[in-house]
């Protein structure tokens, strides 16, 4: 991304009230023909810049989240488009495609875990080869530091593995659980996405290089005491309901953040993508009732302000209806790392003690 060159001297960063946002965009020798918001979030709100006597700005009301990331798409004269993030904005958070600016509305705190005391971990790499994938599913396996391999521990397996590490810093906040005693100690597969929207779309020869490689794996390498549980946002839940369903003992509890769940009614925007078919013809038949669905208790997360809430709703009642203890927490965000961060506590904890009771 090349940098913006059309921003004046003088800059007037975002201002936030309970309500609203206003935006400015310096412009002053009117080297654009128009600036658009492009938040990571759905909404009805008109996201076009008005010209200004220096620039462009926005009015733009507060959709239902305590914080909103977003870019700047920057319509050229001479033609040509360009995303940026806010140069008059200094907060951004990290993303899969690169960082976003940030708003932060009144009432936003971050958890308490992010600076409470944390467990330290030690990491074992593995990489697995797996059929009919063209390549091994590569992981980390994170421990309580200090831990030997000889003691027995549950064990949590994460999609997106190392982005939930270094995005939502999944074991800072298993170390920090630890550290409470709210839970036993346990360890943590970050399983690496790989060829993601091919492994991670319902792909059958995944859920088996998951359950019948990387699981034995790990068993081989450590204790591993209780049922697994698995924990995945967007497609990693998705394949990881997937795995379920195709290996129902392999898993006592799944965590799923953002999954996605496409509809073909509900979700006609996502119809480009590569495995839409494949992927809607597995929610629907996971939507049908089973004759023997083997139910585990299954968390959902969403945002409130995502595409994907719709299609969340709909699992979960599927689920609730073939016997799942089930729930679904609506959180005031929408469909990224750090959403998936904030939901953790509670929910992935009571999850947690659920499947794996301490004592």
């Amino acid at each position: 991304m090349r940098a913006a060159t059309v921003v004046g001297e003088e800059l007037a960063g975002p201002q936030v009230s309970a309500e609203r946002v206003v935006f400015s965009f310096s412009d002053p020798d009117r080297v654009l023909s128009g600036v658009r918001l492009a938040p990571g979030l759905s909404t009805s709100t008109p996201l076009d810049f008005r010209r200004t006597s220096t620039g462009w700005g926005l009015n733009f009301l507060r959709p239902p989240v305590q914080r909103m990331e977003y870019k700047l798409t920057l319509a050229h004269a001479h033609g040509g488009y360009e995303d940026i993030i806010d140069p008059t904005n200094p907060l951004t958070a990290p993303g899969a495609f690169g960082d976003k600016s940030v708003i932060l509305f009144p009432g936003y705190v971050e958890p308490t875990w992010l600076s409470a005391p944390a467990v330290a971990g030690d990491h074992t790499t593995l990489s697995v080869p797996a059929r009919g994938l063209g390549g091994s599913v590569d992981a980390l396996l994170w421990s309580p530091e200090g831990s030997s391999p000889e003691e027995p521990m549950p064990l949590l397996v994460a999609h997106d593995g190392p982005e939930y590490e270094r995005m939502a810093g999944l074991t800072r906040f298993v170390g920090a659980l630890i550290t409470t005693e709210r839970v036993r100690a346990f360890r943590v597969a970050l399983v690496a996405p790989g060829s993601r929207n091919e492994w991670y779309s319902a792909k059958n020869a995944y859920a088996r290089a998951l359950v019948d490689g990387v699981l034995p794996e790990i068993a081989d390498l450590v204790r591993v005491q209780d049922r697994v549980v698995g924990i995945g946002s967007s497609l990693g839940a998705l394949a990881m309901l997937h795995a379920h369903r195709l290996y129902p003992n392999a898993f006592g509890g799944l965590f799923l953040q953002s999954g996605s769940f496409f509809d073909s009614r509900l979700d006609p925007q996502e119809r480009n993508f590569s495995r839409f078919v494949r992927l809607t013809q597995f929610v629907l038949t996971t939507r049908r009732p089973a004759a023997d669905p083997h139910p585990i208790p299954v968390v959902l997360t969403c945002g409130a302000a995502e595409e994907n809430l719709g299609n969340n709703r709909q699992m979960t009642g599927a689920l609730l209806a073939q016997g799942y203890p089930a729930r679904m927490v609506e959180v005031a965000d929408a469909h990224n790392f750090i959403a998936w961060r904030d939901a953790l506590d509670p929910a992935l904890t009571d999850l947690l003690t659920t499947v794996w009771p301490p004592g």
